[in-house]
């Protein structure tokens, strides 16, 4: 659909977003509507979100300055990279968020669906076509599942959410083992497709079916993915109305049901779709650098730049900093990750020392670049607030002062909706309440050896629950261990499973 049409939906938006900040609607009413562009009410229910759905995490420079103009129009004081390869506005009043999500049209930007039960942003490994090591570039069979997708926004309805992504190797940062529907590439230029898969309450790992899917046959299979949905989904209880309930409905006949709207979905319309790469034309001009940011691209010369601001809340004036560095660099876009780190790519080695420089407010190690959702103090359906927790934790943690890597990035989710994706981390926090004399106090679930590399994915174990106050004395006890045996963690783990438990013992219950 072109900008023009999706226009006329907002209409209706900016009548019903405009009747609830005038006090006339509810905040669980609108939002039943609002969820459906984007948006929703922040917690308090006197500001909002904004949600800019963008395909595969990719943001080009006229995005970029789309954002940066607009966090200066609106004087928006809060960003969020998340970990579904989004970027959120919050603390938006009634004109902000009605004229942003028209605004970013102009922009090919569509918050349609980005929130409610509808075909959710497309992920993609962020540093597709370009990763060296990578079996091959799935961009452009994200970017036509992309596309496709949005075309049923008007035309079916799904009992929730759905989540579609393509990984490039066994790295899985997407998650394609374990989405809705992901696409999982092989070393021979073919796909594995997995379905029905998912974090938050009740996790499961994707049921794996389909081996060597031709890249030209992918929109059948997201097809078959719609129909099995809108056939076997629940579209009576929300809290088992995800794709992942569909495997206890079906039990062992899942994969068979699935082959069987396949078989539908090629019979009834031609979706096949001609493969066409994507080629890098830069080159690069023999600057060189060597930097822990600075990654070497598959493409001789050329970087791309790993900037991860703490909780993937970047100060919102770094926008225009990373926008007035980039414009005259050529070929040049921002990557989002799920992990809520920035990859600026197609950099020579002179622009990468430059970005470098711009961006050296973000983490300075590898526990620095834990994640964390948004968190209660904002969220409608937040327990924790994560981002203080986290920012408490690496304040904390600059004053221990431990080598990089005793502590390793950590995932942080405010509920169990797992926004934090707490259960793939080595070590992950749900937020939650623990009683104490009888009163219930914040704290959050351990989590520990979650793992989302494909061929070794899994849940992290749940040990217990752990009063806030009391993350930063374990996560220090735990780090001193670490250090005094001269390992990272990974190493450290990998033979001390036992005597985590040990450390964590006190602290949960």
């Amino acid at each position: 659909m072109q900008a023009a049409e999706w226009k006329k939906d907002y209409e209706e938006f900016e009548k019903i977003t405009r009747q609830f900040y005038a006090g006339e609607i509810s905040v669980p009413q609108y939002k039943g509507f609002s969820g459906g562009f984007g948006s929703y009410a922040q917690r308090g229910g006197k500001a909002g979100m904004l949600r800019l759905r963008l395909p595969g995490g990719r943001v080009n420079k006229r995005q970029l300055q789309f954002i940066a103009e607009s966090i200066e129009k609106y004087q928006i004081d809060k960003v969020h990279f998340t970990t579904c390869q989004t970027v959120q506005f919050h603390n938006l009043g009634a004109d902000a968020v009605c004229e942003l999500a028209v605004e970013a049209l102009n922009y090919d930007i569509v918050t349609r669906g980005g929130g409610g039960d509808f075909p959710r942003n497309v992920m993609v490994s962020p540093l597709a076509g370009v990763e060296r090591g990578e079996y091959f570039d799935v961009s452009p069979y994200a970017e036509t599942a992309a596309d496709y997708l949005m075309e049923l926004i008007h035309t079916v309805k799904l009992p929730r959410k759905l989540k579609v992504c393509f990984s490039n190797s066994p790295k899985n940062e997407p998650h394609a083992t374990f989405r809705d529907l992901g696409f999982a590439a092989r070393e021979d230029g073919t796909f594995d497709v997995y379905s029905a898969g998912g974090l938050g309450n009740n996790p499961k790992m994707g049921v794996l079916v389909a081996k060597g899917a031709a890249g030209c046959e992918i929109l059948y299979y997201v097809k078959a993915m719609v129909k099995m949905f809108v056939t076997y989904g629940n579209y009576e209880n929300r809290a088992k109305a995800r794709t992942r309930y569909m495997q206890d409905t079906l039990g062992e006949k899942y994969t068979e049901c699935f082959l069987e709207k396949l078989r539908e979905a090629i019979q009834e319309e031609d979706l096949t779709i001609p493969v066409q790469p994507c080629a890098v034309s830069k080159k690069g001009d023999g600057s060189m650098i060597e930097h822990r940011r600075a990654i070497p691209q598959k493409q001789a010369g050329l970087y791309a730049v790993a900037y991860h601001p703490v909780g993937g809340c970047p100060a919102p004036e770094k926008l225009r900093e990373l926008y007035e560095a980039m414009k005259d660099m050529d070929d040049t876009e921002l990557r989002l990750a799920p992990d809520e780190t920035v990859y600026i790519i197609n950099c020579t080695g002179n622009e990468a020392k430059k970005l470098i420089d711009i961006t050296n407010d973000g983490a300075e190690s590898v526990f620095e670049t834990s994640v964390a959702c948004i968190g209660a103090s904002i969220c409608q359906v937040g327990v924790r607030d994560s981002q203080k927790l986290l920012r408490g934790l690496i304040d904390a943690s600059r004053e221990w002062g431990f080598a990089d890597g005793v502590l390793p990035q950590i995932h942080i989710s405010g509920c169990p909706s797992s926004c934090g994706t707490h259960q793939t981390g080595k070590i992950g926090f749900r937020g939650g309440m623990k009683k104490a004399d009888g009163k219930p106090q914040p704290a959050f679930l351990l989590t520990v050896n979650g793992s989302d590399e494909e061929g070794k994915e899994r849940f992290g174990e749940q040990l217990g629950v752990i009063f806030e106050t009391d993350i930063p004395l374990f996560l220090k006890e735990l780090g001193e261990e670490i250090e005094k045996a001269g390992l990272t963690f990974d190493e450290w783990y990998e033979c001390h499973e036992e005597r985590f438990r040990e450390i964590a013992a006190p602290y949960v219950k």
